[in-house]
């Protein structure tokens, strides 16, 4: 039943940091697209690990360095709108998944897998 909860509160963080974020006015962040992917907490609500993935990747650790700049702003905001007992540390790490997906998708992209032809599939042939 634990695990519901956190994962309630895991999209809940998810959502309000995803509305913050937009309204920082640090330029670092400002000026690339920054999308929240994933939030995992921990289970005595002390930290949070906040994924997240940056549209222009030379940016990445420019935006990083904002967002951590800002994370007690951040941390404060997230406690007056989510009332929690506890407010989590945040912790912002970059999201390799979307790339990772990407890259995968490239190689088999280009496997050279010759297509079966439907006809030649007829059991009593062998």
């Amino acid at each position: 039943m634990a695990s519901n909860r956190i994962g309630r509160i895991n999209e809940e963080i998810r959502q309000e940091l995803a509305a913050l974020i937009r309204s920082l006015k640090d330029p670092r962040v400002q000026q690339s697209m920054v999308s929240v992917t994933a939030v995992e907490t921990t289970t005595d609500l002390r930290y949070a690990k906040v994924f997240i993935s940056v549209l222009d990747k030379e940016r990445t650790q420019e935006t990083l360095k904002g967002l951590k700049s800002a994370g007690g702003w951040l941390r404060r905001e997230l406690g007056a709108r989510l009332r929690l007992r506890c407010t989590p540390e945040l912790i912002f790490t970059e999201d390799t998944s979307i790339g990772y997906g990407a890259h995968i998708a490239d190689l088999l992209a280009g496997l050279n897998i010759p297509k079966e032809d439907p006809q030649n599939d007829d059991p009593q042939d062998s």
